[in-house]
């Protein structure tokens, strides 16, 4: 009897461009490279596989392929779920029929079933079908957890091998590995809490972020095997902002992330989009963190900086530019963080002598009353350089106000601007023939000093990669446009 173990990737579904065909080609290549980074076995057709949002005709082609692609190397587990029992079955016959070695089979969702139907649903389904069953609860999507009673009662029935738990719950998973160690195998199947759920004794993972960081979480599995505890919790300390947001942002945040380290799988489907399950701010964020662990390389970049051509590495993705020229003018805008610490930044960017250094420096000898701009420093006496100018967007009436925006909140900007010459955003050979103005946005009722801080230094970050890239594309605009509103729109 099959036993699921390991780390497998919960694949997302390649469309073609505009998203109404399966991309065969891309799903191959997805495949190869999850293997060849030593997956124990694939699951397509899961969540991350946008399964509900594809045609039968469609899922069966998609089991197809990767049936055929893996070719026995390890295990495929099909997604095979469907609110209705009927329709589950037919499409586990399915899966068994071409050749998978188990189905991945979700609560039924949608109606939420009481506790009777949901034991026959996966006895109906195990009884019928002469393939190992792996029960899949995931109460965020179907609305319907699965008790651990019940998973004890389903650990009897012949057929049902394992169970995929995604609630993210270790309370849970401890109480079912209590349960049903020697009868089932349990799987997590939430990335924030992998390690963990190794270490009590879970059997492995079906993750999402095990479509492109794979090789961390099958060294993550061998340290736990092994017994380097220490080892597995840096692994998962390094990549859990990178879980975080995959888990909120689902099949979305995936698909940007491949995408980020050269994989091509095209977009997700409607009602799914960037700008939505996955922020703007988190896919900067997602970006920052991928290029921290090394999945996306820095390349050289040519910078051509008035009669002057520098070369920096870049940590580029496909929209960064390979020649980045003309710097009389650039501008970037990001947001970052929520609440009353909500940080939202535009800035421009630009040669000394030309409009911006002309803006500094009328910024500074006539400054608006109660938008007295400030000069960015990194520590007492030492300017940051670029040198930098920040002016407070919402008009400062109190000290306690000016604290907030000449405290933290500057140390946030001079501290972002310092990291992106670091990181190559900035070229090294040019902070001295160019300044940024930075309009700073801190609401009056702002009281969590670190946070100001934290969401000023994302916002200017990704502002400066904004300004850079010269990002949004006019294409992006074009594509965004109906889902775009300013961040503040609605607030007085």
């Amino acid at each position: 009897m099959f036993k699921p173990k390991g780390i497998m990737p919960a694949l997302v579904t390649p469309f073609k461009k505009n998203g109404d065909q399966f991309d065969e080609e891309c799903m191959r290549s997805l495949v190869n490279y999850c293997l060849e980074s030593g997956v124990h076995g694939v699951v397509p057709c899961g969540t991350t596989g946008e399964f509900v949002n594809m045609t039968v005709e469609e899922r069966r082609r998609v089991i197809d392929v990767v049936v055929d692609e893996v070719n026995g190397r390890v295990p495929v587990v099909a997604g095979a779920g469907a609110s209705g029992t009927d329709q589950a079955l037919d499409m586990v016959q399915y899966a068994r029929d071409a050749g998978a070695d188990a189905a991945l089979v979700v609560t039924p969702y949608y109606l939420k079933p009481t506790n009777r139907g949901l034991y026959e649903h996966y006895y109906k389904i195990a009884s019928n079908v002469d393939l190992p069953i792996i029960l899949y609860n995931i109460p965020q999507c179907t609305g319907l957890p699965t008790p651990w009673q019940m998973v004890e009662d389903l650990a009897h029935v012949p057929g049902i091998v394992g169970i995929k738990d995604s609630s993210g719950q270790l309370s849970l998973i401890l109480t079912i590995l209590e349960k049903v160690r020697d009868k089932i195998d349990v799987m997590c199947g939430h990335d924030e809490v992998v390690m963990a759920a190794l270490a009590a004794g879970a059997n492995g993972a079906i993750l999402a972020s095990a479509n492109f960081i794979p090789d961390i979480w099958v060294e993550m599995y061998n340290s736990v095997k092994n017994g380097n505890l220490q080892r597995a919790r840096e692994l998962q300390y390094s990549v859990q902002k990178i879980a975080r947001i995959t888990v909120a942002s689902g099949a979305v945040g995936t698909k940007e992330a491949l995408k980020m380290i050269g994989i091509e799988v095209g977009p997700v489907r409607l009602p799914l989009s960037v700008g939505g399950e996955l922020t703007y701010e988190a896919r900067e964020e997602l970006r920052l963190d991928l290029e921290k662990i090394g999945k996306i390389k820095p390349k050289r970049v040519r910078f051509e900086i008035e009669e002057r051509i520098l070369e920096e590495r870049f940590h580029a993705v496909s929209i960064t530019p390979d020649v980045i020229r003309d710097f009389k003018l650039r501008v970037g805008e990001a947001l970052a963080g929520d609440g009353a610490e909500v940080a939202h930044i535009d800035l421009m960017v630009g040669v000394k002598e030309g409009p911006v250094g002309d803006a500094y420096a009328r910024a500074k000898a006539t400054p608006t009353p109660g938008h007295e701009p400030l000069v960015a420093i990194l520590e007492p006496n030492v300017l940051v350089k670029p040198v930098t100018l920040m002016v407070p967007t919402v008009l400062i009436k109190n000290m306690r106000q000016a604290s907030m925006v000449y405290g933290p909140a500057q140390a946030g900007v001079a501290k972002a601007v310092a990291d992106s010459v670091a990181d190559g955003s900035i070229p090294r050979g040019g902070i001295e023939d160019i300044v940024i103005i930075a309009n700073v946005f801190v609401h009056p009722s702002a009281v969590d000093r670190q946070r100001v801080y934290i969401n000023n230094y994302k916002a200017m970050r990704h502002a400066i990669r904004r300004a850079i890239e010269e990002r949004p594309s006019a294409d992006e605009v074009v594509e965004n446009k109906d889902r775009s509103k300013h961040p503040f729109k609605y607030t007085p």
